[in-house]
Parts: structure tokens; C-alpha cells; sequence
């Protein structure tokens, strides 16, 4: 039986797929760090957290992340997930590709008060260039 803590991550989560910052960000503390690990991105402000992501899914719009797996520990919560989409639109560093790509990633997160203090994302930033054309495989 999931727990409340285990019930609001797959919510969370669940959320990122209907690509609604403002629902996003309303399951974010108000004092946060957001921090995507391998693109170095990091977002402690609300509106610059949405700001960035309405632009990331105008050019990925069938962005999907699913859970694969999922731990809580206290105050402390992660897993593994998988992300997917096709990049159709430009990236702050990249041109539009039209490609496809899916990745494996893990985060970690602090809960505090029955919000998300602080998420880490960690994924493969070689994989997702290689799959959309950017980076020769092999």
C-alpha cells in the first residue's frame, strides 16, 4: 500500500505529463532548489523554474516521465524513472532536431512539510545527444 508520501510523487510526477508549470510548481516549497544535474540547470525561484520549463515543453511537447521506481526514508524520497519525448522545437543550446529520444534517470528529494524542497534529477546527457543526432554513438 503506497503511503502519503509515496501517493504525492506519483501525483507529482503524474503532473509533468500534463506539462501545467503551475500545478508543477505548486507541489514545490516556497524556498526550493530544482536542480537538473547534467544540463546544470538550477531553479530557486518559482517563476524562472516555470518560465524554463513552459519553454523546455513547447519544444518537447509529448514529454513523458514515468516512475520505475520509487523509496521514501523520512524526509528523504527518490527512484529511478524514464523520460521521453521528441524534440521539436529549439533548445537554449540546441536546434530543433525532430528527433525522438527516451532516458533512464534518478532523483533524489527533500520533502519538508509535505512539499519538495529540493529535486535532483540525474540522467545521461551522452545518451540523450547521441539519440537525437548531435553526438556519433559508439
Amino acid at each position: 500500500m503506497a503511503t502519503d508520501v509515496e501517493k504525492m510523487l506519483r501525483d507529482y510526477y503524474e503532473v509533468w505529463n500534463s506539462h501545467d508549470v503551475e500545478k508543477i510548481a505548486s507541489f514545490l516549497a516556497d524556498e526550493f532548489l530544482y536542480e537538473d544535474v547534467p544540463a546544470g540547470k538550477a531553479h530557486r525561484d518559482k517563476e524562472e523554474f516555470k518560465a524554463s520549463w513552459r519553454d523546455f515543453f513547447a519544444a518537447c511537447p509529448d514529454f513523458r516521465v514515468e516512475w520505475k521506481s520509487l523509496f521514501v526514508a523520512g524526509d528523504w524520497a527518490g527512484g529511478e524513472w524514464v523520460m521521453s519525448g521528441t524534440q521539436t522545437g529549439d533548445w537554449p543550446i540546441l536546434p530543433a532536431t525532430g528527433k525522438s529520444f527516451t532516458l533512464r534517470g534518478a532523483a533524489i528529494i527533500e520533502l519538508k512539510d509535505g512539499k519538495i524542497k529540493r529535486n535532483a534529477d540525474y540522467w545521461d546527457m551522452v545518451s540523450l545527444l547521441t539519440q537525437l543526432g548531435v553526438m556519433p554513438s559508439g
